[in-house]
């Protein structure tokens, strides 16, 4: 074989690996393949939770639920159908063997770490306490963001109804279930503040909206009904005295106006009808002339 027969086989492999290369860049910009950020595959109904510090701890202060209320509502059969999931690392009969997790039966109300024959991680045994309802519920959300340490590797259940249910389960597996504590008192609901920041109006007949000295009519001071007007103010039976003083001073005449007009003050006082003080007299009937 000559050198041009290797000439051709070494071109027909070169031009062959350049076209494999050529396929394979056209195919990456036309099919454009996302890779994971995290490698591994995710499982239906269960969510990993992200975020670290101020994000797990705003997880870990869920509000928790009002078990005597919730436990009663609660779905026995869905938790057994949850209670599937740890089944893969838990046994859940009495008397049965730990496996890759502790055996869960009467985990409720069961000391953390407690479970012989099993060898738990020292985070575990660090946490302490006991499995009760609030503990249950904030575990199960995240195992490891709760307890940092934890041989548990479950992702968690990130549905507050779904933990509700696998509790309300859970305290089933047991010879006796565990007690339901009563219900919570209803909260009641705080006063608001009008947007205005002033005191709402006080109810008619409580005396608090009694109309304080300066608040009357004008600036000046509202007179009760029945009571002698103060000094300096002026009612409409002073004025009409004022009008049969000048009467008095101009003949008999006058004088008869006068006591005419006294009368009507006085009437006017009598009828607890006075009229507020504004600083000007008001208008009476003018004196009858000479």
């Amino acid at each position: 074989m000559d050198s041009f027969e290797w000439n051709k086989i070494a071109g027909a492999v070169l031009g062959t690996l350049l076209f494999v290369v050529a396929v394979r860049i056209a195919t990456g910009f036309i099919f454009e393949v996302e890779e994971p950020v995290k490698p591994g595959y995710v499982v239906q109904g269960v969510e990993v939770p992200t975020g670290t510090g101020a994000t797990q701890a705003a997880a870990a202060e869920e509000a928790l639920p009002d078990w005597g209320t919730v436990l009663p509502k609660g779905s026995v059969a869905d938790g057994k159908t949850i209670s599937s999931r740890c089944e893969q690392c838990h046994d859940l009969s009495k008397g049965g063997p730990n496996k890759i997790g502790p055996n869960l039966w009467g985990v409720v109300g069961r000391p953390k770490a407690s479970h012989p024959g099993f060898d738990y991680s020292s985070a575990m045994k660090a946490k302490g306490g006991s499995w009760s309802y609030d503990e249950l519920f904030k575990f199960l959300k995240s195992p490891g963001a709760y307890i940092p340490g934890t041989k548990m590797t479950f992702a968690g259940l990130s549905k507050a109804d779904d933990r509700i249910n696998l509790i309300s389960f859970l305290r089933t597996d047991m010879d006796s279930p565990a007690p339901i504590p009563p219900p919570q008192p209803a909260k009641a609901a705080p006063a608001t503040v009008p947007a205005n920041g002033k005191a709402p109006a006080a109810a008619p007949g409580s005396g608090a909206g009694a109309p304080a000295g300066g608040n009357g009519p004008n600036g000046t001071a509202a007179v009760a009904p029945g009571n002698v007007p103060a000094s300096g103010t002026s009612t409409a039976g002073s004025g009409n005295a004022a009008s049969g003083s000048a009467g008095n001073a101009n003949g008999p005449s006058g004088g008869d106006s006068g006591k005419d007009s006294s009368m009507s003050g006085a009437e006017g006082h009598v009828g607890n009808s006075p009229a507020p003080a504004t600083g000007k007299q008001p208008s009476s009937a003018p004196p009858k002339k000479p």
